[in-house]
């Protein structure tokens, strides 16, 4: 009768790993859709504050596929083109490409095209129309990423830069405390047929995920530009930038 209870009980516990196993292994999807939304102390893009040094609000949608590709958009708040004699408000981006892994490293190849709706740039401010497009190659091998991103269009409303890119490496590494990640990096601007409008930018960041989508942030930026607001600020001055992420 032991005998019997034991191969029983044995049975039984093999039967419940076996349910464990299989309701834990999930079929992969075949696509995801996220969302996030979020606000920073200043918006600060390739170094250079898009937000006057002040607040912004921003938010994005993301679509992957298991194959690899993906497209998105995202948007913020922004000062920069009122300052530069503009109307827009907002920056939106819309972008799509593909990611895969060859040789085991990470390779990411797509388009991002930048918006500036109602942007009315007057030919008074020696700009012309800041929507851009750039294309870009990114390659990851461990913690360090390397990208390269071209412009195919005017970049930013700088007339004559079509052909300028940057250049920018940047690495993530968890460190071992309170579940922090470290992520230095360091850019290049080349603003083609205007030298003196190219530039080197470099951050240092912590990031802390709290779990259930919420996330925050804290980096150090600078550049060795200067760059006038109306007001007389530096929009490429050392700085701290906090941010604050809900993804879901």
């Amino acid at each position: 009768m032991k005998a019997k209870l034991a191969v029983l009980l044995s049975t039984l516990a093999a039967s419940s790993a076996l349910m464990a196993q299989t309701s834990t292994a999930a079929p992969e999807p075949d696509s995801t859709l996220s969302f996030n939304v979020g606000a920073v102390t200043d918006y600060r893009y390739r170094g250079i504050s898009q937000s006057r040094l002040r607040p912004a609000l921003q938010g994005g949608a993301d679509f992957a596929h298991k194959s690899g590709f993906y497209v998105g958009t995202w948007g913020s708040t922004i000062k920069w083109l009122k300052d530069a004699g503009g109307d827009a408000n907002v920056e939106v981006d819309v972008y799509g490409g593909y990611r895969t892994t060859l040789g085991g490293v990470g390779l990411d190849v797509g388009v991002l095209r930048y918006l500036y709706p109602g942007s009315d740039i007057a030919p008074a401010t020696g700009l012309v129309n800041p929507d851009t497009t750039e294309v870009y190659l990114a390659g990851s091998l461990g913690p360090a990423t390397l990208k390269y991103s071209h412009a195919t269009t005017n970049l930013f409303g700088t007339p004559d830069s079509k052909g300028s890119g940057y250049l920018d490496l940047s690495a993530n590494f968890e460190l071992p405390w309170y579940g922090l990640t470290l992520t230095p990096h360091v850019g290049h601007q080349r603003v083609r047929h205007n030298s003196s409008a190219s530039y080197t930018d470099w951050s240092l960041a912590l990031g802390k995920d709290f779990g259930n989508g919420f996330s925050a942030s804290l980096a150090y930026v600078d550049t060795n530009i200067t760059v006038r607001a109306p007001n007389g600020k530096d929009l490429g001055r050392a700085g701290l930038v906090a941010g604050v992420k809900y993804a879901f």
